[in-house]
């Protein structure tokens, strides 16, 4: 067995800067540790089958007069309390664009919002995910500012580059320019790396400077009550012309320097990254499963699930769920389906055929959704992600409402069953169905999946009987109070995925230390269907969503379901 031998701060700086630049730097990072230890107080905390992460705008919900922060607070407490832990707060930040995603000031709460006091009130009931947007900032932040001021504390935070210079290597995620001139103090144009957009300049690691005031944020949003922190598009960290500039091995050693510095401060903290790539590549960044992510998100997961239910066939789900593997004990996977962005299409590009995209991406279009592409750097564009409300995605405005909240349910249900952490965007746990009025509005195409919603409507909908909206409501919070007390559903728990039929996905969730076992099975057809139950299966077995017994090793499963079956598993 190898022993994992951690490297040390000193050792990581080494592999990234020069002597002189890695001496210095250590001096500040052992200064910002000091500093933060005074004022954290840290806490051992373990993931367990109890938690499920809330993923919203910090303004996602809003009423007359009162602070967005303190309604989404009100909200939570009255409806969601007892079926979620963490509450992943989307940037909160002032910002000047891409709702969030370009900050201005990392270490301020959007007047737009509320303010700091909002955070803790949150804090108070609920654990909380803060967003670390450290590729890039604002062109309105005092940093990209200063840097054009011509401010020599600044000089180096960003990467000017000759236009002349070939970038074709660079992997590039949008169809926008990758360099944009901004002019100077002195009416210079200066030419800036900017991976996504002309005001989200891109922050230059090479610089150790970057570094500590970046380490210096991170380390702020822990003393301000962050347990969780996402590192947002943290795969195109370090640019090396010349170079894919994406995944580079200082973008691994970056991320290692900064979870061993935040450690260093709070152990219980989880960094999860955020990089919608294909799947080997994105499960790179749990690195030896010793010293990078705790937790990465599950990127196939959504596009995988959507072909699944499209072509009522389960094999390239099974397939690619088998696969699934994690380098040790300490790590899992965060699983979503939904997000404040679209459904990713690149993390199955080795997975699924052209053909099965393509269908994928025409029922979207033809149910009102949109597509957004990027560029391949030969003229040529590729699908980057899908635009629409997940609902939209698996299912028809066409169909009976009961219908659309049966299917969208039996996708939630399968991530909820996945070995992981589930993640819940806000929009998937009230129905919402696509905002396409906000994409005219904002020319956005993400918009569609980013509308704010009033606190009394929502509360009024919720409340009433046979809409969307309460359908899958109450549907969600019965399988989350069910989920939260099996222990077979521990995000560390061994996992099998058992084949019982073309149109169903199967996986048996295992234990350890307790003889309950859970065998989840899901129905992705628009049939009823006989199976055979696989001989583990032992008598006395619970179905517990219907919260029947089990009689009967031939059980039928209807269309679209979901049964959760709990048995002993026996000495």
């Amino acid at each position: 067995m190898t022993v994992f031998k951690k490297k040390s701060i000193q050792e990581r700086l080494a592999a990234l800067y020069n002597a002189e630049e890695s001496a210095k730097a250590y001096t500040k990072i052992i200064e910002l540790i000091e500093k933060y230890q005074k004022t954290v107080t840290s806490k051992p905390y373990k993931m367990s089958e109890k938690d499920v992460i809330l993923i919203t705008y910090g303004d996602q919900v809003i009423q007359p007069g009162a602070e967005p922060l303190a309604t989404l607070n009100q909200f939570l407490l009255e409806e969601v309390k007892e079926s979620i832990t963490t509450v992943h707060l989307l940037p909160f930040y002032p910002y000047s664009s891409d709702d969030g995603f370009s900050v201005i000031d990392y270490k301020d709460v959007s007047p737009r919002m509320g303010s700091w006091e909002d955070i803790a009130h949150l804090r108070e009931n609920f654990r909380l995910m803060f967003d670390g947007v450290i590729n890039h900032v604002s062109q309105y932040s005092y940093w990209f500012k200063s840097f054009l001021e011509d401010n020599p504390r600044y000089k180096t935070f960003f990467i000017e580059v000759d236009p002349k210079t070939d970038l074709s290597q660079v992997v590039r995620p949008r169809t926008s320019p990758l360099l944009h001139e901004y002019k100077d103090v002195n009416g210079k144009l200066r030419y800036i790396w900017t991976t996504f957009s002309k005001d989200q300049v891109d922050l230059n690691y090479a610089s150790y400077h970057v570094l500590i005031a970046v380490l210096d944020v991170l380390l702020f949003y822990v003393e301000q009550g962050a347990t969780l922190i996402r590192l947002d598009a943290i795969a195109f960290l370090w640019k090396e012309i010349g170079t894919s500039c994406i995944h580079l091995p200082q973008t691994h050693e970056m991320i290692q320097l900064m979870r061993e510095v935040i450690h260093k401060v709070a152990p219980e903290v989880v960094i999860i990254t955020e990089t919608n790539v294909p799947h080997d590549e994105n499960i790179s960044y749990f690195g030896s499963g010793e010293d990078e992510a705790q937790m990465v998100y599950n990127f196939a997961l959504p596009p995988l699930v959507a072909h699944t239910i499209l072509s009522a066939d389960t094999t390239k789900l099974n397939t690619w769920a088998k696969s699934l593997t994690l380098p040790s004990d300490k790590v899992c996977f965060f699983n979503f389906l939904a997000s404040h962005d679209g459904c990713g299409v690149r993390p199955v590009a080795d997975l699924l055929t052209d053909k099965e995209l393509d269908n994928i991406i025409s029922h979207v279009e033809e149910n009102g959704g949109y597509v957004s592409y990027r560029d391949m750097g030969d003229g040529s564009k590729s699908p980057y992600e899908l635009n629409a409300s997940y609902i939209d995605i698996i299912s028809s405005q066409e169909e009976a409402i009961g219908m659309r909240a049966k299917k969208f349910m039996l996708t939630q249900a399968v991530k909820l069953a996945m070995p992981g952490v589930p993640g819940i965007y806000f929009h998937s746990l009230v129905g919402s169905s696509s905002d396409r009025e906000g994409v005219r509005r904002s020319g956005v195409l993400r918009s569609i999946n980013r509308e704010k919603l009033n606190y009394d409507i929502l509360k009024k909908e919720l409340a009433q009987s046979g809409n969307l909206r309460s359908l899958i409501f109450r549907s969600y919070k019965q399988l989350l109070s069910i989920r939260e007390q099996e222990s077979a559903f521990d995000p560390y728990s061994d996992f099998e995925i058992i084949d019982l039929h073309k149109g169903i996905f199967a996986i048996h969730r295992k234990t350890k230390n307790n003889s309950f076992e859970i065998l989840a099975i899901n129905n992705f057809t628009n049939k009823s269907i006989w199976l055979q139950l696989p001989s583990f299966i032992t008598e006395g077995a619970i179905e517990l969503i219907k919260n029947k017994e089990i009689k009967d090793k031939k059980i039928k499963i209807e269309l679209f379901d979901t049964m959760w079956i709990k048995f002993d598993k026996g000495n």
